[in-house]
């Protein structure tokens, strides 16, 4: 997984999978949408006016649980 961050647009994106893929966008809400790949699987999340949603004065907690190394 990938978290990039571009303060000129305010926009993070999530990567789940890598690779180049022809995807299928996804839009939750005004400001987030989801990027499928061909077979349905998630591979990535858009997040616009990202810092409404990641507080720029902290660092954003990121938790991990029952994770099993592959």
């Amino acid at each position: 997984m990938k978290i990039s961050y571009d303060s000129k647009v305010d926009a993070a994106y999530i990567r789940l999978k890598k690779g180049r893929f022809q995807v299928t966008t996804q839009r939750i809400t005004e400001d987030i949408a989801i990027n499928y790949a061909p077979d349905g699987s998630v591979v990535g999340i858009e997040i616009l006016d990202a810092s409404k949603y990641i507080l720029e004065h902290k660092r954003p907690q990121v938790k991990l649980e029952n994770l099993q190394p592959a």
